[in-house]
């Protein structure tokens, strides 16, 4: 989960208003060119830089940009708060003057927490675990692999958490609620106005009550009628708390819903906010039925109507399957040298679950049964939300392995037929996906041998698994690499050069294959090398070449390529590296607006 990255700058002071970060100044001599940073109220993730000129106190909002730089309006990006605070401090750049000395936090000052800060981890994992049915290190690679989209669908449906949220409620029946008790000026709640989505902010003064409706423009943002643009509802409450904005007076004490009041964080109401609709529970826990998605929203990559590979997994998860509870489709979804995987439905106490079977040839059985017992024994090994969960071994007619469906199919398949509408956006977080199954082979020290592209499942669109785990070993706990007695039937154009030469295989070959697995996703499911022969193959690396770059591929990410095809494999990154590299420019690039449809209207007040 991203974390704030001004959190350890010793001049940075969290959430706190103007009118302090202006006393911090003051008590701190008030020289000219001291400074600040704080928390900026307006826009997500962005900052303030407050700074002294003349015995004159100078505001300057930083934006986090689309692409995760952030930069004032009209300046240079920088990938971080702090990178932009070291340029400023040696060239003004448009600020009335540079950066000179940072107004530190006294030892017992600490960052100030913002109204989001305290709610997100709960509302996170609260709506993994229920939404998802993922507890524990599966919760935390799920939550990880979805931060930007997650953070931002939790906190644009945040103020449904807060006290004065007051939901569906009419005009009248708030004007009774903040007329109850006391009336002091300044008393509010927040109401929905009616099924569009929108708000209205009700407030007493004078005794009287006053309506005002919460305009939402095309890009999402909220405000009041001329006022300043915030990215969420709470946001522009706080503001709203020190300054009126067009109000008659500013937002004082809350009119408390008590039904917010106590309400733990847990999952977004379904509404459209900031173009979002916060995706409803996939499947019940319980009975497996499904809620229906609302046709605007896209959904999230686990959101998966009708599947929930995470169902009780140690229910249907037998090593033996008896034969009575599966039923096999005469549809078949691949072959192969050990026979073929049709579609099935296995039964279980619960419900019925689809169900992906390996049925293995019986005429070459003894040395494909060899290989399947070895593949079976790996994958029940192992359980995490990228790879293929296998369920269990049926020994009837055939031998069978029975795995959790991934229905969308191969990944080098998919990408081939959807040229068109899969943006490199999407193919960037379902690579961050894979990235993150590696990391987690690597660190059970399993090799997979066998990472392509053909071997990427996908359960959606947006959802990928890693598969086909014939070739894998597990490694020794202080063994870095397997050495294969023979050659066999490889991959080769998937190899690192180690595994060509000495049949040497370790979690740093499978990066190389992953460079290579890149490459066809980049590429729409190209073959890659082209029309190479193997020895021709072999001799262009050798040579120092490389496969090149893909057209439109972000350069980061071929970036990255190029080092997972390091010649020398103890140069290579690992997969943790690989990850990190992965999950900052998925980050980067998951933080755009949705735009609505409909711009905001000047209508009356319900």
């Amino acid at each position: 989960m991203s974390s704030d990255p001004a959190a350890d700058l010793p001049f940075y002071y969290g959430s706190i208003s103007r009118s302090d970060a202006e006393q911090h100044l003051k008590l701190a001599g008030m020289a000219d060119g001291i400074f600040l940073l704080r928390q900026c109220l307006r826009s997500l993730g962005g900052y303030v830089l407050s700074v002294v000129w003349n015995l004159e106190f100078h505001h300057y909002p930083v934006d986090k940009q689309l692409n995760g730089t952030y930069c004032f309006t009209g300046g240079k990006p920088h990938c971080g708060p702090a990178e932009l605070c070291e340029f400023y401090s040696k060239d003004a750049d448009g600020l009335v003057c540079a950066l000179k000395k940072p107004c530190l936090r006294s030892p017992d000052t600490v960052i100030r927490p913002g109204v989001f800060d305290s709610l997100r981890e709960n509302m996170l994992r609260e709506y993994v675990k229920q939404n998802w049915n993922l507890e524990g290190e599966a919760m935390e690679q799920a939550i990880i692999s979805q931060a930007p989209q997650l953070e931002k669908l939790m906190a644009t449906t945040a103020h449904e958490k807060m006290p004065w949220y007051h939901g569906k409620v009419t005009r009248q029946e708030g004007e009774r609620r903040l007329y109850s008790g006391a009336q002091p000026d300044g008393k509010f709640l927040v109401r929905d106005r009616d099924e569009s989505g929108s708000f209205a902010l009700s407030m007493v003064y004078g005794k009287t009550v006053y309506h005002y409706q919460i305009l939402q423009d095309k890009s999402g943002k909220y405000s009041m009628p001329e006022g300043t643009k915030f990215d969420t509802v709470w946001q522009l409450v706080q503001y709203l708390k020190m300054k009126a904005d067009g109000l008659v007076t500013v937002l004082g004490e809350a009119c408390v819903n008590g039904k917010n009041a106590e309400k733990t964080p847990s999952l977004p109401a379904s509404r459209r906010t900031n173009g979002y609709t916060p995706p409803p529970q996939a499947v019940a826990a319980a009975s497996m039925s499904v809620t229906t998605v609302p046709e605007n929203r896209e959904l999230l990559p686990m959101d998966c109507s009708g599947f929930n590979p995470y169902h009780n997994p140690n229910e249907v998860r037998r090593f033996n399957i008896q034969r009575s509870n599966l039923l096999i489709d005469e549809v078949e979804l691949g072959s192969g040298n050990f026979g073929c995987v049709k579609k099935g439905v296995l039964k279980t106490e619960s419900g019925q679950i689809d169900v992906a079977i390996k049925v293995l040839k019986n005429e070459n059985e003894k040395l494909v049964r060899e290989e399947m017992m070895r593949e079976a024994e790996i994958m029940h090994q192992l359980c995490n939300p990228f790879i293929v969960r296998m369920l269990g071994l049926c020994n009837a007619e055939n031998l069978m392995l029975v795995m959790e469906m991934a229905s969308a199919g191969p990944l080098n398949k998919f990408l081939s037929s959807n040229k068109d509408t899969v943006t490199m956006e999407h193919i960037v977080n379902l690579m961050h996906q894979v990235s993150m199954g590696m990391k987690y082979l690597e660190e059970k020290n399993f090799v997979h041998r066998d990472l392509a592209a053909r071997n990427i499942l996908l359960v959606k669109q947006q959802f990928a698994k890693i598969s086909d785990f014939g070739l894998s070993k597990a490694l020794g706990a202080d063994d870095n690499y397997y050495k294969s007695r023979t050659a066999g039937k490889w991959p080769l154009k998937w190899y690192a050069p180690e595994c060509i030469h000495f049949r040497k295989f370790s979690s740093k070959s499978d990066v190389w294959s992953f460079g290579v697995t890149m490459w066809e996703a980049f590429t729409y499911g190209g073959r890659p090398y082209k029309k190479m022969k193997t020895t021709d193959v072999m001799r262009f690396i050798e040579s120092g070449s490389r496969m090149e770059c893909p057209t439109a591929c972000p350069e980061q990410m071929y970036t990255l390529m190029k080092e997972c095809w390091t010649y020398k494999h103890e140069e290579r990154p690992d997969f943790k590296k690989v990850e990190e590299s992965m999950r900052s420019y998925h980050y980067s690039i998951s933080n755009k607006a949705k735009p609505e449809e409909a711009a905001a209207t000047s209508e009356p007040i319900k």
